[in-house]
Formats: C-alpha cells, sequence, structure tokens
C-alpha cells in the first residue's frame, strides 16, 4: 500500500515541531543536503502574495495562446541568440554557483 503523501508532510512537519533546537539544526542540514542547489534556493525564496494585475495576467494568457498556437522556441535557438552552443549551456550547467563551491 502507497503512504499517503499529505499524511507524511503533515507527520515531518510535526516531527520537526517537537524537535529540539540540536536536532532540528542536524534535520536542517540532512534535508538541506538532500537538494540540489536550485531547490535549495526555491526553498528559501520568499513567497510571492502580490495578486496578479490585469495586465499581468493578460500577459500571461497571452504567453500560453501563443505556446499553444505556435509551441516553443527550440532551446538551441534561444542560446544561438547569446552565441552559446549547447555544450556551453552543458558546461554551465555542471559549473556551481560562487556560494555553492564553499560549501
Amino acid at each position: 500500500m502507497e503512504p499517503d503523501f499529505d499524511q507524511q508532510r503533515e507527520d515531518a512537519h510535526a516531527f520537526l515541531d517537537r524537535l529540539p533546537a540540536d536536532q532540528l539544526s542536524a534535520v536542517c542540514g540532512l534535508l538541506e543536503s538532500m537538494l540540489s542547489p536550485l531547490e535549495r534556493k526555491l526553498a528559501r525564496a520568499p513567497i510571492d502574495d502580490e495578486l496578479l494585475t490585469r495586465d499581468e495576467a493578460d500577459a500571461i494568457r497571452a504567453g500560453i495562446e501563443s505556446l499553444e498556437k505556435r509551441g516553443g522556441v527550440p532551446l538551441d535557438e534561444i542560446l544561438s541568440d547569446f552565441d552559446l552552443t549547447m555544450d556551453d549551456f552543458r558546461k554551465m550547467a555542471e559549473t556551481p554557483f560562487p556560494e555553492e563551491s564553499n560549501r
């Protein structure tokens, strides 16, 4: 039987709330080590709770409609606008950010 994901998340939060400070610090370090650099940055990013303006909502709708009608732009075409190749892109993906290389 597959565990209920929502229940597991709820249990994890309940367990975290009961840990003493030193153990909480250790668990945070473990969780952080399990995430990619991007996921760590996303986890720490503030939540954007501002409502969309009418112009922003219209722009999002227009973008979605454009994608549905014409499809997206191939990545290699976008990279060429910056004089980059797919090999350049792969090398950049493998290079840690300066703050990540200090860990």
